[in-house]
Protein backbone atom coordinates (compact mmCIF):
# COMPACT_ATOMS: atom_id res chain seq x y z
CA UNK A 1 0.00 0.00 0.00
CA UNK A 2 1.55 3.52 -0.89
CA UNK A 3 0.55 6.72 -2.20
CA UNK A 4 3.34 8.51 -4.65
CA UNK A 5 4.68 11.41 -3.21
CA UNK A 6 4.99 14.30 -4.77
CA UNK A 7 8.21 15.15 -3.50
CA UNK A 8 10.70 12.55 -1.84
CA UNK A 9 12.55 15.33 0.12
CA UNK A 10 9.33 16.11 1.88
CA UNK A 11 8.53 12.95 2.35
CA UNK A 12 11.57 11.91 4.03
CA UNK A 13 11.12 14.31 6.45
CA UNK A 14 7.83 13.57 7.34
CA UNK A 15 8.82 9.89 7.98
CA UNK A 16 11.67 11.35 10.20
CA UNK A 17 9.00 13.54 11.88
CA UNK A 18 6.81 10.63 12.85
CA UNK A 19 9.83 8.89 14.69
CA UNK A 20 11.81 11.60 16.22
CA UNK A 21 9.99 12.08 19.52
CA UNK A 22 10.77 8.36 20.71
CA UNK A 23 14.27 9.17 21.35
CA UNK A 24 13.52 12.69 22.61
CA UNK A 25 10.93 12.28 24.75
CA UNK A 26 12.92 9.75 27.32
CA UNK A 27 13.20 6.21 28.31
CA UNK A 28 9.56 6.01 29.45
CA UNK A 29 6.04 7.36 28.63
CA UNK A 30 4.06 9.64 31.65
CA UNK A 31 1.80 8.02 33.79
CA UNK A 32 -1.90 8.45 34.06
CA UNK A 33 -5.07 7.83 35.74
CA UNK A 34 -6.03 5.71 32.88
CA UNK A 35 -2.60 3.75 32.12
CA UNK A 36 -2.10 2.88 35.54
CA UNK A 37 -4.31 -0.28 36.58
CA UNK A 38 -6.39 -0.75 39.53
CA UNK A 39 -5.07 -4.44 40.04
CA UNK A 40 -1.89 -5.96 39.71
CA UNK A 41 -0.10 -2.71 39.55
CA UNK A 42 2.78 -4.57 39.43
CA UNK A 43 2.52 -6.07 36.13
CA UNK A 44 2.54 -2.87 34.22
CA UNK A 45 5.39 -1.07 32.79
CA UNK A 46 5.74 2.43 31.06
CA UNK A 47 9.17 2.01 29.43
CA UNK A 48 9.15 2.65 25.84
CA UNK A 49 11.33 0.14 24.77
CA UNK A 50 9.16 -2.55 26.69
CA UNK A 51 5.75 -1.08 24.76
CA UNK A 52 7.32 -0.94 21.47
CA UNK A 53 8.48 -4.28 21.53
CA UNK A 54 4.96 -5.91 22.46
CA UNK A 55 3.48 -3.54 19.43
CA UNK A 56 6.13 -4.87 17.24
CA UNK A 57 5.59 -8.55 17.75
CA UNK A 58 1.95 -8.62 16.12
CA UNK A 59 0.01 -6.69 13.85
CA UNK A 60 -3.42 -7.19 15.41
CA UNK A 61 -5.30 -4.92 17.30
CA UNK A 62 -8.83 -3.90 18.88
CA UNK A 63 -10.10 -0.44 18.18
CA UNK A 64 -12.42 1.02 20.61
CA UNK A 65 -14.66 3.93 20.58
CA UNK A 66 -18.00 5.10 20.94
CA UNK A 67 -21.15 5.21 18.66
CA UNK A 68 -24.42 6.41 18.85
CA UNK A 69 -23.59 6.65 22.93
CA UNK A 70 -22.98 2.92 22.43
CA UNK A 71 -19.14 1.21 22.88
CA UNK A 72 -17.99 -0.26 19.93
CA UNK A 73 -14.86 -2.97 19.85
CA UNK A 74 -13.60 -3.66 16.33
CA UNK A 75 -10.59 -5.78 15.13
CA UNK A 76 -8.33 -4.59 12.41
CA UNK A 77 -4.25 -3.98 11.71
CA UNK A 78 -2.07 -1.43 12.74
CA UNK A 79 1.19 -0.44 12.19
CA UNK A 80 3.66 1.41 15.08
CA UNK A 81 6.09 4.52 13.19
CA UNK A 82 8.04 5.73 16.48
CA UNK A 83 5.26 7.15 18.98
CA UNK A 84 2.60 6.73 16.41
CA UNK A 85 0.23 4.16 16.15
CA UNK A 86 -1.41 3.90 12.78
CA UNK A 87 -4.81 2.12 12.48
CA UNK A 88 -6.31 0.65 8.80
CA UNK A 89 -9.98 1.13 7.79
CA UNK A 90 -12.55 1.55 5.16
CA UNK A 91 -13.14 5.01 4.19
CA UNK A 92 -16.92 4.31 4.64
CA UNK A 93 -16.46 2.67 8.69
CA UNK A 94 -17.76 4.48 11.55
CA UNK A 95 -14.47 5.26 13.09
CA UNK A 96 -12.84 6.28 9.99
CA UNK A 97 -15.56 9.30 9.40
CA UNK A 98 -15.55 10.16 13.41
CA UNK A 99 -11.90 10.91 13.13
CA UNK A 100 -12.21 12.93 10.12
CA UNK A 101 -13.82 15.25 11.92
CA UNK A 102 -11.45 18.15 13.38
CA UNK A 103 -11.45 17.25 16.46
CA UNK A 104 -10.78 13.49 16.11
CA UNK A 105 -12.16 10.42 17.75
CA UNK A 106 -11.73 9.77 21.22
CA UNK A 107 -10.65 5.52 21.03
CA UNK A 108 -8.72 3.01 23.26
CA UNK A 109 -6.55 0.60 21.13
CA UNK A 110 -5.56 -2.62 22.17
CA UNK A 111 -2.97 -5.18 21.23
CA UNK A 112 -2.64 -8.46 23.44
CA UNK A 113 0.01 -11.15 23.20
CA UNK A 114 -1.22 -14.99 24.85
CA UNK A 115 2.31 -16.36 25.61
CA UNK A 116 0.96 -19.71 27.65
CA UNK A 117 -1.92 -21.07 29.43
CA UNK A 118 -1.31 -21.56 33.27
CA UNK A 119 -3.12 -24.49 34.85
CA UNK A 120 -3.51 -24.98 38.59
CA UNK A 121 -5.12 -27.61 40.95
CA UNK A 122 -8.55 -25.12 41.42
CA UNK A 123 -10.44 -23.35 38.53
CA UNK A 124 -10.25 -20.65 40.46
CA UNK A 125 -6.35 -20.31 40.05
CA UNK A 126 -6.08 -20.72 36.44
CA UNK A 127 -4.57 -17.84 34.33
CA UNK A 128 -2.62 -16.94 31.34
CA UNK A 129 0.47 -15.46 30.51
CA UNK A 130 0.41 -12.54 28.52
CA UNK A 131 1.97 -9.74 27.44
CA UNK A 132 -0.66 -6.21 26.68
CA UNK A 133 -0.07 -2.86 25.61
CA UNK A 134 -3.36 -0.16 26.04
CA UNK A 135 -3.59 3.56 24.33
CA UNK A 136 -5.93 5.97 24.84
CA UNK A 137 -6.46 8.96 23.14
CA UNK A 138 -7.60 11.20 20.21
CA UNK A 139 -7.31 9.41 16.67
CA UNK A 140 -7.22 11.73 13.47
CA UNK A 141 -7.42 10.49 9.73
CA UNK A 142 -4.35 11.09 8.09
CA UNK A 143 -5.06 13.10 5.19
CA UNK A 144 -1.43 14.03 3.99
CA UNK A 145 0.00 12.28 0.94
CA UNK A 146 3.40 12.08 2.49
CA UNK A 147 2.30 10.82 5.55
CA UNK A 148 -0.30 8.60 4.34
CA UNK A 149 2.24 6.71 1.93
CA UNK A 150 4.35 6.27 5.37
CA UNK A 151 1.39 5.11 7.53
CA UNK A 152 -0.06 2.49 4.22
CA UNK A 153 3.84 1.05 3.91
CA UNK A 154 4.21 0.56 7.44
CA UNK A 155 0.68 -1.05 7.46
CA UNK A 156 1.83 -3.69 4.56
CA UNK A 157 5.56 -4.28 6.51
CA UNK A 158 4.00 -4.47 10.19
CA UNK A 159 2.37 -7.43 8.80
CA UNK A 160 5.08 -8.99 6.40
CA UNK A 161 8.36 -7.12 6.87
CA UNK A 162 9.81 -5.75 3.92
CA UNK A 163 6.65 -6.57 1.42
CA UNK A 164 5.56 -3.20 0.77
CA UNK A 165 8.44 -2.93 -1.90
CA UNK A 166 7.56 -6.38 -3.54
CA UNK A 167 3.98 -5.38 -4.70
CA UNK A 168 2.53 -3.01 -6.71
CA UNK A 169 1.72 0.70 -5.36
CA UNK A 170 -2.28 1.43 -4.21
CA UNK A 171 -3.99 3.40 -7.54
CA UNK A 172 -6.47 6.06 -6.76
CA UNK A 173 -9.83 4.03 -6.87
CA UNK A 174 -7.64 1.82 -4.08
CA UNK A 175 -6.66 5.17 -1.94
CA UNK A 176 -10.43 6.40 -1.91
CA UNK A 177 -11.59 3.20 -0.54
CA UNK A 178 -9.20 3.11 2.29
CA UNK A 179 -8.31 5.15 5.20
CA UNK A 180 -6.08 5.60 7.95
CA UNK A 181 -6.28 7.15 11.52
CA UNK A 182 -3.20 8.28 13.49
CA UNK A 183 -3.22 8.04 17.42
CA UNK A 184 -0.02 9.49 19.07
CA UNK A 185 1.17 7.23 22.30
CA UNK A 186 0.72 9.77 24.88
CA UNK A 187 -0.63 7.77 27.04
CA UNK A 188 -0.42 4.00 27.12
CA UNK A 189 0.95 1.25 29.42
CA UNK A 190 1.87 -2.42 28.97
CA UNK A 191 1.41 -5.20 31.46
CA UNK A 192 2.35 -8.68 31.44
CA UNK A 193 2.30 -11.70 33.20
CA UNK A 194 5.22 -14.03 32.94
CA UNK A 195 4.71 -16.83 35.73
CA UNK A 196 4.07 -20.33 36.81
CA UNK A 197 0.96 -22.05 38.65
CA UNK A 198 0.43 -20.52 41.58
CA UNK A 199 -1.49 -23.43 43.75
CA UNK A 200 -3.27 -22.97 46.94
CA UNK A 201 -1.03 -24.44 49.93
CA UNK A 202 -4.36 -26.96 50.98
CA UNK A 203 -4.14 -27.75 47.16
CA UNK A 204 -1.15 -28.84 46.25
CA UNK A 205 -1.31 -32.39 47.41
CA UNK A 206 -4.88 -32.83 45.17
CA UNK A 207 -4.48 -35.16 42.13
CA UNK A 208 -4.62 -33.12 39.33
CA UNK A 209 -2.12 -31.79 36.93
CA UNK A 210 -1.01 -28.68 37.22
CA UNK A 211 1.73 -26.24 35.00
CA UNK A 212 2.27 -24.21 32.20
CA UNK A 213 1.31 -25.03 28.33
CA UNK A 214 3.01 -22.68 26.20
CA UNK A 215 1.12 -20.87 23.45
CA UNK A 216 3.19 -20.25 20.08
CA UNK A 217 2.00 -19.13 16.27
CA UNK A 218 3.69 -19.61 13.58
CA UNK A 219 3.72 -19.59 9.28
CA UNK A 220 3.89 -22.44 7.37
CA UNK A 221 5.22 -22.64 3.99
CA UNK A 222 3.72 -20.23 1.65
CA UNK A 223 1.76 -21.96 -1.26
CA UNK A 224 1.91 -19.70 -4.60
CA UNK A 225 -1.09 -18.66 -6.77
CA UNK A 226 -1.49 -20.18 -9.68
CA UNK A 227 -0.57 -16.59 -11.41
CA UNK A 228 2.88 -16.91 -9.66
CA UNK A 229 6.24 -17.47 -11.70
CA UNK A 230 9.04 -15.92 -9.89
CA UNK A 231 10.72 -17.82 -6.53
CA UNK A 232 9.85 -17.10 -3.29
CA UNK A 233 11.21 -13.96 -2.33
CA UNK A 234 13.89 -13.15 0.69
CA UNK A 235 11.19 -11.82 2.70
CA UNK A 236 8.73 -14.75 2.89
CA UNK A 237 11.47 -17.33 2.94
CA UNK A 238 12.21 -15.12 6.05
CA UNK A 239 8.73 -15.13 7.12
CA UNK A 240 8.29 -19.02 6.88
CA UNK A 241 11.95 -19.37 8.98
Amino acid sequence: MSVPATDSTTSDATATATTTSASAAGATYARTARTTPTRYKDRATWERDAIHAILDSTYLCHLGFVADGAPVVLPTIYARVGDRLYVHGSTGSRPMRGAKDDEGLKVCVTVTLVDALVLTKSAFNHSVNFRSVVAHGTAHQVTDPEELNVALDALVDQTVPGRSAEVRPANAKELAATAVIRLDLDEVSAKSRDDGANDEPEDVDLPYWAGVVPVTSGFGTPAPAASTTVPLPAHLRELAG
